[in-house]
């Protein structure tokens, strides 16, 4: 079977490495996703293990189509009624990037009129259609003039890992904070902090890398339950599997933030997300800390758009200051879409790692706080 993870860019090559760990085979990273090859076993432990994984789909038919009504065709003549039936919604996601199929919502309802058309002239009936929530979602790719329609085994995005009771403002998705946590190297057992935590999702997300426990709930719902060829048994043994393999969480990971609202946030998450006796959050002012252990720091510092720009550069000024008087032999690692600021830390990174928050390129640079401070 092959299978497709998407992911976010600058994140292709840890998830290969996650991939591969699990027993994926021939695996390719591509833009924004990896493209391997597995069983049905490897497809369920994917959506339920994988932590830098977006969505997992399963390519199952790819076919040349020069006009809208070889679409058409190419898509009546599948035995869609192999894969779900007439009582059965389903919902069609379409991207098309193609000069003979300008308008992807088009292409889609082209597709979406081609399945119904064949189930209502087969049995007389015609399944729903549910843009929201089907049971049933289904990928259609179109490059200039390829077709490719892919199940998508997940169903939601896999960012949402289900803990995020109490968010606050902008905050940083749980995929996003999972990959910076892995790009660093975060060993697990060094002594973790983010200073200016926010809601608690990189605590949590280090918390759960530190303890090997899965980032999907265990009730959490997948689309690929909703397929005919659906192993209830197996999907029990990968859940049991997973819950022998969590580990002791040995290593302290604490979370300051000045904002009460914050602290109360990551507080709530962490008790959702079943860590409260694993992480130390407590409300404290970053630049005011004069007793912060030898660690790996990790953080995202707020930004407020109502900032004037020399007030960001001041902020991250303050940073790198704070850094070279209180964090001697510390790692510090920083993660922010405001990459102008992040040049004014005042000291050299030992590491740029280009990302994206979302559209906005951001920054992931490690900086080693030594003696005397290194420029």
């Amino acid at each position: 079977m092959e299978i497709i993870a998407k992911t976010l860019q600058g994140f292709e090559g840890i998830l290969a490495g996650e991939i591969e760990a699990l027993g994926g085979k021939n695996i390719t990273p591509l833009k924004r996703a990896v493209k391997y090859e597995g069983d049905l076993e490897l497809l369920y432990k994917s959506n339920y293990l994988l932590r830098t994984a977006l969505r997992v789909i399963t390519p199952f038919r790819e076919e040349i189509v020069k006009n809208e009504l070889q679409l058409y065709k190419k898509v009546y003549d599948y035995p869609w009624e192999e894969l779900f039936s007439v009582k059965d919604s389903f919902s069609i996601n379409p991207i098309v990037n193609s000069e003979i199929f300008r308008h992807s919502q088009y292409a889609g309802l082209k597709t979406k009129d081609a399945i119904v058309d064949r189930f209502r002239d087969k049995f007389g009936r015609r399944p729903n259609v549910n843009p929201v929530n089907a049971l049933i979602q289904l990928d259609l790719h179109i490059r200039e003039d390829k077709l490719t329609l892919s199940l998508d085994s997940s169903g939601h995005s896999l960012h949402m890992r289900g803990y995020r009771m109490y968010p606050v403002e902008a905050p940083l998705n749980e995929v996003l904070a999972a990959g910076i946590v892995m790009l660093s190297g975060w060993n697990g057992t060094d002594t973790f902090v983010d200073p200016m935590c926010g809601s608690g999702t990189i605590l949590i997300e280090a918390a759960r890398i530190a303890g090997n426990i899965p980032p999907q709930r265990k009730d959490a719902s997948f689309c690929f339950q909703n397929w005919t060829n659906y192993d209830a048994k197996l999907w029990e043994k990968i859940i049991a599997e997973a819950d022998a393999n969590i580990k002791p969480i040995e290593c302290e990971i604490l979370g300051f933030d000045k904002s009460l609202q914050c602290v109360k946030a990551s507080e709530t998450n962490i008790l959702e997300a079943g860590l409260e006796n694993k992480i130390k959050v407590s409300r404290k002012d970053f630049f005011l800390q004069t007793d912060l252990p030898k660690c790996l720091i990790i953080t995202n510092p707020p930004y407020d758009e109502r900032l004037k720009l020399e007030d960001d550069m001041l902020f991250y000024k303050q940073i790198g200051d704070l850094m070279k008087k209180q964090l001697t032999g510390s790692a510090v690692w920083i993660f922010s879409g405001n990459m102008e600021a992040l040049k004014h830390v005042g000291l050299k990174p030992s590491k740029r790692i280009s990302l994206m928050n979302g559209p906005i390129e951001a920054g992931f640079y490690k900086f080693e706080v030594y003696e005397g401070s290194k420029r």
